[in-house]
């Protein structure tokens, strides 16, 4: 259960907020367009950042753009 020690991780790299326009999923609610955020882990489809609620959420990756 790795993703339970992602908080105390290194980052790995910083990306941008450029939208939070989404389709499905209220995420307004914790990204802030402009804003820098941590990226702990990634995939091919998600960036998982520590978000608005210090808490690290998984992300669409055209949310953001590299810092």
């Amino acid at each position: 259960m790795l993703h339970l020690k992602w908080n105390e991780t290194p980052t790995q790299k910083q990306i941008k907020c450029v939208h939070t326009n989404a389709k499905k999923y209220m995420v307004e609610h914790v990204l802030t367009v402009g804003k820098t955020y941590d990226v702990k882990n990634e995939t091919e489809e998600f960036y998982f950042v520590v978000d608005d609620t210090g808490q690290v959420g998984g992300f669409y990756k055209d949310y953001f753009e590299e810092a």
